[in-house]
Order: C-alpha cells, then sequence, then structure tokens
C-alpha cells in the first residue's frame, strides 16, 4: 500500500551505502600499506595526481560520518511526512462524510488550518493559498461536497523526529501506539538480535538525531562513526520505515474491515518459510493466481500476491472456495502461522 514511498527509502539508502563502501576503499587505496601514493614513482598518473589532493584520513571520516548521518536522518523524516500525508488523503475514502472521522483527527486538522492561516506568509507554506488551506474544512463541516484534508495541517512539528514526537505526529493523525509496533516488528527486532548489541530501536533513532544535530550545528566532531556503524545505520533506517509503513497500511485495513471494504477470510495455519508456501483455512471466497490478499498479525501487515493455489495437490489457477477449505497458498513475500488473511471487496 505504501510500497512506492519504501523503495524510494531503499533507493535512497542503497546510494548511501554505495558512497560509504566507495569511500572506504579509496581510502584504503590511498593510505593502506603499499599504496600507490608510497611506490617510487616519477609517473603522474592522473590517479597519483588526484591523490595529492586528498584530506586527511581523520577528517575524510568525520565528513563521510557528517554526510551520512545527516542525510540519514532527511531521509527518515521525509518518508514520516509522505506516510503522514498518504495516509491522510486516504481517510476521506474511508469515511465519506467528514463527521464520522475520529475526533482526534478532526481535532488535529482544524487547529492546523487554524495555524496555517496564522503562518501561511512564512516561507515553508508559500505553496498553499487561503482557499486551499479551509476549502477541505468547509467542505467537511457544510457536508455539502466532497471533502479533502489538508496534509499540511497535520505535520506542523518543530522538533526532530524522537521517538516522543514521533508518537505524537501520528497519534494526532489517528495512528495510535506507533512506537509500541515499532519494538515488537520483526525486522526491527532482528536488526537489533543480530548486532548483539543492548541499545534499543529507540536508543538507535536518539543516536541518529543526536549524531545528526552535531553535524548540522557545526559541534567538532570527536566520536565519529566507521564505515561499518554508517551501514548499519542505513540498515536501521530502512527497517524502521519498513516497520512504520507497516503500521499504517494494518490501520488502513482496520479502518475499511470496519466498512466493509475488506474482508477476513482466513488464517494460515502452517507457514512453508523456504518455498514461501502456506496452508490456509479458508472461508468462502474467490482467490486467483495473481490476485492479492493483505497478511496481518501482531506488528505485521504486509501486502502479499498469490504466487499459486494448491487444493487437494493440484494446482489452480482461480478457485471458489467454499466455508472451511484448506487451501495451499504460495506468495511473494515471508509469513508466518497464526497471521490471517485479508481481502479487499
Amino acid at each position: 500500500m505504501f510500497q512506492e514511498l519504501l523503495n524510494t527509502v531503499k533507493v535512497k539508502t542503497s546510494t548511501v551505502r554505495a558512497l560509504i563502501q566507495t569511500n572506504e576503499r579509496l581510502r584504503e587505496i590511498v593510505f593502506g600499506k603499499g599504496s600507490v601514493t608510497r611506490q617510487q614513482s616519477d609517473e603522474d598518473t592522473e590517479l597519483t595526481v588526484l591523490m595529492k589532493g586528498v584530506p586527511g584520513v581523520t577528517e575524510w571520516r568525520v565528513y563521510d560520518h557528517c554526510a551520512v548521518v545527516t542525510h540519514l536522518y532527511a531521509i527518515y523524516e521525509r518518508f514520516v511526512e509522505n506516510l503522514i500525508t498518504d495516509w491522510v488523503r486516504l481517510l476521506p475514502s474511508i469515511f465519506p462524510r467528514y463527521v464520522d472521522l475520529e475526533e482526534t483527527i478532526q481535532n488535529t486538522h482544524r487547529t492546523g488550518v487554524g495555524r496555517l492561516l496564522c503562518d501561511l506568509k512564512k516561507n515553508r507554506f508559500e505553496h498553499l493559498s487561503i482557499d486551499q488551506v479551509v476549502q477541505g474544512l468547509f467542505r467537511g463541516v457544510t457536508g455539502e461536497e466532497e471533502y479533502a484534508l489538508l496534509p499540511d495541517a497535520f505535520l506542523l512539528h518543530e522538533q526532530n523526529l524522537w521517538k516522543g514526537v514521533l508518537e505524537k505526529l501520528l497519534a494526532d493523525a489517528g495512528i495510535q501506539n506507533a512506537w509500541g509496533w515499532v519494538e515488537k516488528h520483526r525486522a526491527v527486532k532482528h536488526f537489533l538480535e543480530v548486532r548483539v548489541s543492548e541499545n534499543t530501536a529507540e536508543g538507535e533513532l536518539n543516536e541518529l538525531i543526536t549524531y545528526r544535530n552535531e553535524a548540522a550545528h557545526g559541534t567538532v566532531i570527536d566520536n565519529f562513526l566507521g564505515s561499518n556503524a554508517l551501514l548499519e545505520l542505513c540498515e536501521f533506517i530502512e527497517t524502521l520505515c519498513q516497520a512504520l509503513a507497516e503500521l499504517v497500511t494494518y490501520q488502513v485495513i482496520e479502518r475499511q474491515k470496519s466498512i466493509g471494504q475488506v474482508r477476513e477470510i482466513g488464517r494460515i495455519t502452517q507457514w512453508f518459510k523456504k518455498p514461501r508456501a502456506a496452508v490456509a483455512n479458508v472461508e468462502e471466497t474467490t482467490l486467483s493466481v495473481r490476485g492479492s490478499l493483505f497478511l496481518v498479525g501482531e506488528a505485521y501487515c504486509q501486502f502479499a500476491t498469490i504466487e499459486s493455489i494448491r487444493i487437494n495437490d493440484v494446482d489452480q489457477e482461480t478457485v471458489k472456495i467454499t466455508s472451511g477449505m484448506e487451501v495451499g497458498l504460495k506468495f511473494n513475500v515471508d509469513a508466518r502461522e497464526g497471521l490471517r488473511l485479508y481481502k479487499v471487496e
């Protein structure tokens, strides 16, 4: 549902990761034992000329540290803002009547509109007009036309997105207990386990923001991160963004379920990791290869494409299922036993 946002994050972090690795390799070439600069040569090749202008190894590492933490934080913040933007734009399709929105969402919208009207002359809001700011609220309150929620009204934060700020930003948009979901998310837990570190997800985020603030404010950097630690930060940002995307997807599914836009059709009773295949107990529905389902569980919510269907060891292209049938399903994503299956109606 928010895969394009995640793909953008992955492209950007992959670029950061490639630059970290490239610069580390260049430092090995320039400063390592047996480097060409240490060789006796009267020949000025392009490489040797280039090497004469490289910074010292410490200054180079400090620059990499500052560039990486600054860019990774920007990737994270932009992702969160885009995620909330997409979320609030979806809400009118789930709740066509403004009055049916949760009170928290209505309050945030009204307060945000008021603040925007007061701050409209600031540079950051120069893309907005008075009409754009008030139109959605007016239409929502009067109920005369289709309304839209202005994303800018939900993004009025002045602080860095520490855990508490992130939680409040999401809660004000109607998404509660965000960090509880993050801490339970399988990818976040795996990241922390693989590192064999006593740090927490909150600790990782705090370190990134602290490093970013030091870099942005010109603080003297004595304790800079090495290439491996910077690469781990790239992975953490990808993992955190994945967890948040699944959280918001889950919130969409829950609200669509309440009005009949999606329906629970079954549950995975067995999961086979290597072929990414499941045995599921499925209620009355129709399933097709290349069709899609949402797989939902605790701190888990993924959009999955059905790659194959098997009933009684026979492959099926399309199958009309009667209540309580056991069906073999192969997906394009990893799943686990106990996940609930949801289908868009």
